[in-house]
């Protein structure tokens, strides 16, 4: 008996169980066995056997034919069962096959998937080894840059330290060398009043020996008595600097400053002749007498700006203008002088308005050239501003031909004048002078800041000093 076999290899969705059925056309038994992913079809002949059902029960033996059919029958059975292992192991063969194949397939799939999260990860770590190279390139020169930098403030700072040390070395001796020239002129003065005071009492005698009636001796007598005591008076009371003036003179009719002309009984306003203290060098200077007690002696006034205050260092020294009109007295002579005795500052200020501003200062002085005429104020008071538009305790003269500003820039040259700027600071009463409907937003104007701004310049500005224990009263 021939049997036929039908395999169909399929991928399943799923594992099943096997089914049978008649296949009408061939007259066959058909199989279906599904294993994991395959299925298998096979088809078996149908048994033709006669039917066997008696309607009679027989107890008996079977006879010849029956066992012979039996026989048949588990022939048929055994090729049948035979063909079903031959059928199993070909399936056992086939599905290690399939599944080697499909093991080597996703490995294959897994190892490719692998290999190209690999290549991606790689691209990325090569990506972001670029960027961090470009970060730390970056990051190497601006730390270059800052060091750079860095060198170049500390080699400023070190030259700046040592100009510093230069000119402390050089103040200190300056200071030293002004010491000695003071005690040297302090015993020229000792000696010369020792001198003096012989002269005088040579003179005390010569007067007491002289007997004359005559009304003119009696006269010239009284004269040279009051000389005398006028002399006593000047040595005694008088300063260092104001003593060897008038021993200097036969007449003592020199001034150090309009205080001192104010005492000696000259009490109108107007320009008066001063000497420059130590030294026979006289200058014309404007004194206030009316002001305040009066005894103020200008040493900077503006009004109509026919004078050009855009100078040099030379003339801010020595001083310009005419003391009648527009003027500045001279740093040199204001250094002196207020190194003498305690001075005040009274600054008088008008804007093109009509109103009057005033800045007070109760202690005020310049130091000498060598220390670039600091200036140095203390107790500020009055209506121009509720602080002062001068810095305290002061700064450097600058002039157009001398930076001694604490500005980058050249305060001088870029708001003109002369004048004590710290950092192109609140005030310049030495700017250019604007006439009226011009006066406006002018950064080089006359200038008073905490009065007036920034950007106004005012009409006209008066600089006085006078001595801080000044009593008007003669």
């Amino acid at each position: 008996m021939l049997l036929v076999i039908l395999l169909t290899l399929s991928v399943c969705p799923s594992i099943g169980t096997g089914y049978n059925g008649l296949d009408a056309n061939v007259g066959k038994r058909q199989y279906q066995i599904q294993n994991g992913p395959c299925s298998y079809t096979f088809l078996l002949p149908e048994q033709d056997c006669q039917n066997f059902n008696d309607p009679i029960q027989r107890d008996g033996p079977m006879d010849g034919d029956d066992f012979s059919r039996l026989q048949q029958l588990e022939s048929i059975m055994e090729n049948n069962t035979q063909w079903l292992l031959k059928l199993d192991n070909y399936i056992q063969d086939s599905l290690k096959q399939d599944m080697v194949h499909i093991q080597q397939t996703a490995v294959q799939n897994h190892t490719a998937t692998m290999i190209e999260i690999g290549a991606s990860l790689l691209s990325q770590s090569v990506e972001q080894s670029k960027k961090l190279t470009n970060v730390e390139a970056q990051v190497i020169s601006q730390t270059t840059r800052l060091e750079k930098k860095l060198l170049e403030n500390i080699n400023k700072l070190n030259d700046k330290n040592s100009f510093l040390e230069k000119k402390v070395e050089e103040m200190e001796g300056q200071r030293q060398l002004e010491i000695r020239t003071l005690r040297e002129e302090k015993q020229q003065l000792a000696a010369l009043l020792l001198r003096q005071t012989a002269v005088i009492g040579q003179l005390e005698q010569q007067l007491l020996r002289v007997s004359s009636n005559n009304s003119v001796l009696q006269n010239q007598q009284q004269e040279l008595m009051d000389t005398v005591n006028s002399l006593i008076y000047s040595i005694t009371m008088g300063t260092p600097g104001e003593t060897k003036a008038a021993m200097m003179k036969d007449i003592p009719s020199t001034y150090v400053d309009c205080a001192a002309v104010f005492k000696s009984g000259s009490t109108q306003s107007g320009v008066y002749t001063l000497t420059l203290p130590d030294s026979t060098q006289e200058l014309k200077a404007f004194c206030d007498m009316e002001t305040d007690g009066g005894g103020w002696t200008v040493i900077q006034k503006r009004f109509d700006g026919h004078v050009d205050f855009h100078r040099t260092w030379q003339e801010y020294k020595k001083g310009f203008g005419e003391a009648s009109g527009e003027y500045w007295l001279g740093n040199e002579f204001v250094s002196k002088v207020t190194n003498l005795h305690l001075y005040k500052l009274r600054i008088e200020l008008n804007d093109w308005e009509g109103n009057a501003g005033l800045s007070q200062y109760e202690l005020f002085s310049l130091e000498s050239e060598a220390q670039n005429y600091r200036i140095l104020l203390k107790g500020y008071s009055g209506t121009a501003g509720k602080i002062s538009s001068i810095g305290e305790p002061g700064s450097d003269f600058s002039a157009k031909d001398a930076d001694n500003d604490k500005c980058v820039c050249k305060c001088s040259q870029l708001t003109t004048g002369g004048w004590w700027f710290d950092a192109c600071g609140p005030s310049n009463l030495n700017g250019m002078y604007y006439q009226q409907g011009q006066n406006s937003n002018r950064f080089n104007g006359i200038k008073w800041y905490y009065w007036k701004g920034s950007g106004y310049s005012l009409k006209s500005t008066k600089m006085m000093i006078r001595p801080a224990d000044f009593s008007s009263s003669l």
